[in-house]
């Protein structure tokens, strides 16, 4: 854990401020904090991660924890589609206050799970996408050049109500990547962490043999500038973090 230039009283503290604020009580001490600094306790439980993000305002990766919690994976459904493993899920979503602030505008890094029953192997699609806000209404494209999956424009229509965003998805593969310019399209749904910069959740759509598919998404801020030096700077393709 990067140390905040506090005394361990004085975190635990705000971070039971913190947990009250945010309708999850904790029982973080000074003890605790000791065993996250010393690096004996690598993956606190979700409900301190969140209140650790919401006091320092740096996302759990970044202070070195790892979540308790694996993201789902996805798997072959056997019958040439794919559906999310029953033993890693994400935790079932708690009522939340809206989380602070108010415009999600900025550049995201997109990342989504799916498995290629072909190929018989899961597979991530990051993209970095810039993502504008009117109202309550969220759009957001990928950035030119800014995908792993050779040349596949994302776009997203979304609607969000406080810490739940609902929408759309389509995405246009490649015409030379592996699924010849096929056109892909369904619906998700996210859930945004109280820091305003993580949204998590599921995509649904359809596969190739008619059936319907799900997997896990996620959202991260990367910078909350839409300025065209922003948009220059993450047109490239995103790298995402080891698998821990």
């Amino acid at each position: 854990m990067q140390r905040c230039d506090l005394s361990q009283d004085e975190p635990a503290r705000q971070l039971r401020d913190v947990g009250e604020q945010l309708g999850e009580p904790n029982d973080a001490s000074k003890r605790l904090v000791q065993r996250w600094e010393s690096g004996e306790v690598r993956a606190p439980r979700p409900v301190y991660l969140r209140a650790l993000e919401a006091v320092t305002n740096v996302s759990a990766d970044r202070l070195g924890f790892t979540s308790a919690q694996l993201p789902p994976r996805v798997t072959d459904d056997g019958t040439g589609g794919h559906d999310m493993t029953s033993d890693r899920s994400f935790p079932t979503p708690q009522p939340l206050p809206a989380p602070t602030g108010g415009d999600y505008s900025g550049v995201w890094l997109s990342h989504y799970e799916y498995f290629s029953s072909s190929r018989e192997n899961t597979y991530s699609g990051p993209h970095h996408v810039v993502l504008t806000q009117r109202g309550n209404r969220l759009a957001a494209s990928s950035l030119p050049g800014a995908s792993s999956n050779a040349d596949s424009p994302l776009h997203l229509d979304l609607t969000v109500d406080r810490n739940v965003v609902t929408g759309t998805w389509t995405e246009q593969t490649a015409d030379d990547g592996y699924y010849r310019g096929a056109r892909y399209h369904g619906a998700i749904q996210l859930l945004v962490d109280p820091t305003g910069r993580r949204m998590t959740g599921k995509w649904i759509g359809f596969g190739k043999e008619f059936d319907v598919n799900t997997g896990p998404w996620e959202l991260s801020l990367l910078d909350r500038s839409t300025a065209d030096d922003a948009i220059r700077r993450f047109s490239v393709v995103p790298t995402l973090p080891d698998p821990v």
